[in-house]
Formats: structure tokens, sequence, C-alpha cells
């Protein structure tokens, strides 16, 4: 299971499930008994008496949080009933929201609603909404646990900082190459008698062929699709920014890349990657 899958927005589906789990042990109604010695207990949302409260409004939000979250470590193109995860949990979510706005409109002279009442209906409507904008809002597709990436190169020769799956000096990568660092600078040539350049001791080998690939490891500057091999437009993938994939294959000017879970696909979108 890898944590880095999860969003921003994802995180705020986490928090709002588990304000829904606490409210629904708290009062649902509130009575004013005024001068009354008699006066009936408040009742949570796991009163019996209260049902469909239960699972309308609170098994409903939580269940719908569970399948968003779960959408993130399941292949794209897995459905259930048709539909994705996160589509049934978006929802779920919208239902548990408007189940908890007509419920806290209700009520009687003596009857008001209650903290967990109130609470429920802000998780929800908190939930409705992240849910809905998640795929459409940039901040909220963000990686909720960046991953650390690629560091100046120090002066004593440490080099990059690792992401997943970044070899270390002297190490070789899953397909028996090392990543590429580009071209090696060049050093300065000496200067002859009145400045001009002497002759290069050797010659500089030559660019190897253009038809030659070396796996290579490189990251996204935004999150992008990765599509199936068999040239399906439905993303098995995304990439996100801050970790380190291994690019095994190149056609035309697509590459195509490995996963930390092992799926291969299609980055058809390779401008501004940055290589290992």
């Amino acid at each position: 299971m890898n944590f880095r899958s999860l969003t921003r927005g994802d995180g705020v589906v986490i928090g709002a499930a588990v304000l829904l789990f606490i409210a629904s042990f708290l009062s649902f109604y509130s009575y004013d008994c005024g001068q009354s010695s008699f006066c009936p207990a408040e009742p949570n949302g796991w009163k019996s008496g209260l049902f469909p409260v239960l699972p309308s409004i609170f098994l409903s939000g939580i269940i719908a949080a569970g399948f968003i979250v779960a959408a993130r470590f399941q292949p794209a193109e897995r459905k259930l009933a048709g539909m994705a995860l996160d589509q049934w949990g978006t929802a779920l979510a919208v239902f548990a929201a408007w189940s908890s706005l007509w419920t806290i409109m209700g009520g009687g002279s003596n009857v008001s609603a209650g903290i967990g009442q109130i609470l429920g209906l802000i998780a929800n409507l908190v939930l409705a909404v992240v849910a809905v904008l998640t795929p459409r809002t940039p901040a909220l597709k963000a990686p909720l646990v960046a991953a650390a990436g690629p560091q100046a190169a120090s002066p004593y020769g440490v080099g990059p900082n690792p992401g997943y799956g970044y070899p270390g000096p002297g190490a070789a990568g899953p397909y028996g190459a090392q990543p590429s660092y580009g071209g090696q600078p060049q050093q300065e040539q000496p200067q002859g008698f009145g400045g001009a350049a002497a002759p290069q001791a050797a010659a500089q080998p030559a660019a190897a062929p253009a038809g030659d690939f070396s796996p290579f490891w490189f990251a996204v500057p935004v999150p992008r699709p990765l599509f199936a091999e068999d040239g399906s437009p439905t993303p098995v993938a995304e990439l996100a920014p801050g970790t380190w994939y291994l690019a095994v294959e190149q056609r035309g000017q697509a590459l195509v890349a490995q996963t930390q879970d092992g799926r291969r696909g299609v980055l058809q979108d390779t401008s501004g990657i940055q290589r290992g």
C-alpha cells in the first residue's frame, strides 16, 4: 500500500469521516424540558428509535470516505457495478449530506438539534464538497505526503536524495543499467602561448546513436496520466510529482514507465520531466 497515492483531498475526507464517527456517539437531539422534573435522555445516532439516522447519515458518510480512499490503491480500470470506487464514494457522500440537511430541518417545539446532529451535518457537507471538487482542483489533487525530491549535488560528492527506487552510487538498476546523468563536464582546455587553445590530447568519444536507449529514472513536474500500452484511452495510473519512476522504453516522444507497484504504461506527455 503506497500512501503517497493519497491526495490532500483524501486527507480532508479522512478527517471528515473521523468527525462523523465521533458525532455518532454524541446527542442527536436536545430537549427543552422547561420546569418539568421529567426530561428524556438525549439519544445519539446509534439509538434504534432514530432509525434510519445511523445508516443514512453516519454510516453512509463513513462508507463514502472508505470508498474514496480505497480507490487510490486500486487500478483505475477496476469497477464496482460499472462505476469506480471513488464515484460510488462521491455519490454516497452527496446522499449523506442531503440526508443530514433535511433531518436538521425537522424537530418540534421542544426539540432541537443536538451537537452530534450539527457536527454530522458539517462533516457530511465537507465530505461531499471535497469529494466532488478533488478531481477538478489542483490544490486538492496534490499529494498528501510529498516524496523527497532530488537535491543539488554536494561539493563533497554526496549525490541527490533518493526517492522511490532511486539507486545509490554504484548500484545497478533492475534492468542492469545505471540511470543517465547527462554528459560529463568537459575539462577546461589549457591555453597555449598568446591565449590560443592547445590541441586536445585525445578526441572526444562519439555520441551514442539516437536509437540506443538505456533505462533511466525520472520525475514529473505535475500529475500526469499513464496510459495502457495497448493504446487504450483509459489511464492505468497517475504519476505524482516528487516520486521517481523508471523509464524502460522510448516510443517516439513518449516513454514506457513503471510505477512503484510494478504497473507499466505509456507516458505521452514528457515535457519538463526531470531525469535522475
